[in-house]
């Protein structure tokens, strides 16, 4: 019996290391199951007849919106995230920025003035060596003291809130 043993199990182990299992690499056509949201409840319409044409690509009741989600949970208005328009809030500070005109290619002409600020300013020995970013440096004389600032708007009697400590 023990003969048998002996022979049989260094067989079995043989045959259950040719089973030849092969690891599958990430990243294969797998799906990713943190890029899933899980649906809402489907609800049943009460007329069956009032329901809008189907939009192939578009929205359905039954999809997640988690901006949107989030905003409700947090006490907001969903409502106000739509992209379509401004929300009426802000309608009265969009007046007032915008009233001497917006220039269509406003950000094309910010990007070139950047550009050519920056290029003015030219890239220093350390920023070539080791790479540095010079964006603070180049704009520090355009730059607010938070805390300066804090003390101006108290002094003038404006309500302010808390600030951090550690600066002014």
């Amino acid at each position: 019996m023990r003969a048998r043993f002996i022979l049989i199990f260094p067989v079995l182990f043989l045959l259950g290391a040719c089973v030849g299992t092969q690891p599958q690499p990430v990243g294969t056509d797998g799906p990713d199951e943190f890029s899933i949201l899980p649906g809402k409840p489907l609800e049943a319409p009460e007329d069956y007849s009032a329901l809008p044409e189907p939009t192939p690509g578009g929205t359905n009741l039954a999809d997640r919106n988690p901006d949107a989600e989030a905003v409700a949970a947090l006490g907001g208005r969903p409502s106000l995230l739509a992209r379509s328009g401004i929300p009426a809030a802000d309608r009265a500070l969009l007046a007032h920025a915008s009233r001497y005109g917006v220039p269509a290619d406003l950000r094309e002409t910010l990007a070139r003035e950047d550009a050519a600020l920056r290029r003015g300013f030219g890239r220093g020995l350390f920023a070539r060596w080791f790479g540095g970013n010079r964006y603070f440096a180049i704009y520090r004389r355009w730059a607010l003291d938070p805390f300066a600032e804090l003390a101006r708007l108290r002094a003038a009697g404006v309500r302010t809130p808390s600030a951090p400590p550690g600066g002014g």
